[in-house]
Parts: structure tokens; sequence; C-alpha cells
């Protein structure tokens, strides 16, 4: 490409859409177990159950960004059980009265901003702080 079209066209082709593409998917990962809200729990307080379900969130996304994803926006059931198919999630959801009230996230640019704050666990106000 670069020997054809230089190294412009290699930029703006495969470098710029690589860095967005892994920009992205690193944000996903991040947000849905870095957010207002999260509970963690030292050993006398976990639970696998509880685990799952407080310290992963749910990401609101629309039907085109969870295909894209593989309904990562389900990340809370997924640390439930792993070996729930990505496109089973939904009906997950659905058919699980428990699960039904997940702490949740959004692609909200006021959502991303909150969770980017968020650094740290501070073990005496037991949240997710900045620095």
């Amino acid at each position: 490409m670069t020997w054809f079209f230089g190294w412009a066209a290699l930029f703006l082709t495969v470098l710029i859409p690589y860095f967005i593409a892994s920009a992205i998917g690193a944000y996903l990962f991040y947000a849905q177990h870095n957010f207002p809200g999260v509970s963690f729990f030292d050993r006398a307080g976990w639970a696998y159950e509880k685990a799952a379900l407080e310290s992963s969130s749910y990401m609101k996304t629309g039907p085109i960004m969870a295909w894209f994803t593989a309904n990562i926006g389900y990340h809370h059931i997924h640390h439930l059980n792993a070996r729930v198919p990505f496109y089973r999630l939904p009906e997950a959801l659905k058919k699980i009265p428990e699960l039904g009230k997940p702490k949740t996230t959004s692609l909200h640019p006021l959502d991303i901003f909150r969770c980017l704050r968020l650094k740290v666990w501070d073990v005496e106000a037991q949240q997710m702080v900045g620095l």
C-alpha cells in the first residue's frame, strides 16, 4: 500500500482505523469493570454470583453496536456464566428475573467521562475514585 499510494494512504486507511478500533475495544472492557457504582469485595465478603453481578456492568447499546460487539453489553451475565453464547445473552436477561436490575453504563459521552475518571479502588470509601 505504501509503495503504490504513499505513507499518507497507509496512515489514513490502516493506522488511524486500527487506533480507533483499539481505543473503542479498550474502553468497552474498561467501562464494564470500572464504572460509578461498581463493587469489589475482600475475601471474607466475596461470593461468585455477587462479584459477577456487582463488579461488572450491563452496557446499554443499540442493536447495531450489540451486533458488532457480540452483545458485550451483557457483560454481567457473561461473568455469571461464560458458557452462555453471546447470541443467547439477551434471552437470559429477559428470562431470569434476578438479572433484570444490573448496574449499567452506556456509550453516552457523560457516562464515558464518568468512567474514565475512575482509576483506583478506595477501600475505606468502598468505591472507585480518581487519582
